[in-house]
């Protein structure tokens, strides 16, 4: 899946109904079985990056959370039960299928972090949904050659802290 919207996401989900559904991060475990979808937000990102230019976006994030022992023994979330949430979800509130699709996932010893969404690899006994941490970089560089310094020092000369 190249296309990383909610609604491409969402179509390829329900093409693999009643697989189980595994978030891995660098191609290992992120989210144990037995874990939750807690909330499904549907968010609207106003900005203005350091050159100036002001952007607008959507984004759906879904969060994740570990489920108990009990519920980690039973395995991992199926398709269809993640489509009857999300379902649910979205004939209440209005989530927009051309937005892009984030994965909110944190525990006890790990910061809860959005997580971008890089591929969906449907198998013949899993779905397995590849995510990437989030980078950060500066959205002016290549805007314009007018806004193109803005994120680095005005001078060479050391900053002084304290």
């Amino acid at each position: 899946m190249t296309d990383l919207t909610t609604a491409r996401f969402l179509e390829t989900v329900r093409q693999s109904a009643r697989l189980p559904l595994e978030f891995r991060l660098n191609r290992r475990t992120l989210v144990p079985a037995g874990y939750h979808v807690t909330e499904v937000k549907a968010v609207t990102i106003e900005s203005m990056d350091c050159g100036g230019q002001a952007n607008t976006w959507k984004e759906t994030v879904v969060q994740l959370m570990d489920g108990t022992p009990e519920e980690a023994r039973e395995g991992f979330m199926t398709t269809q039960k993640f489509l009857s949430i999300y379902d649910r979800v979205a004939a209440r509130i209005p989530v927009h299928g051309s937005s892009e699709l984030r994965f909110e996932y944190g525990n006890v010893s790990t910061p809860a972090t959005q997580y971008h969404l890089i591929s969906v690899d449907v198998q013949p006994e899993r779905v397995v949904v590849e995510l990437q941490l989030p980078g950060v970089m500066c959205k002016a560089t290549g805007a314009s050659s007018q806004q193109g310094q803005c994120c680095g020092p005005v001078t060479s000369e050391p900053i002084q802290l304290g």
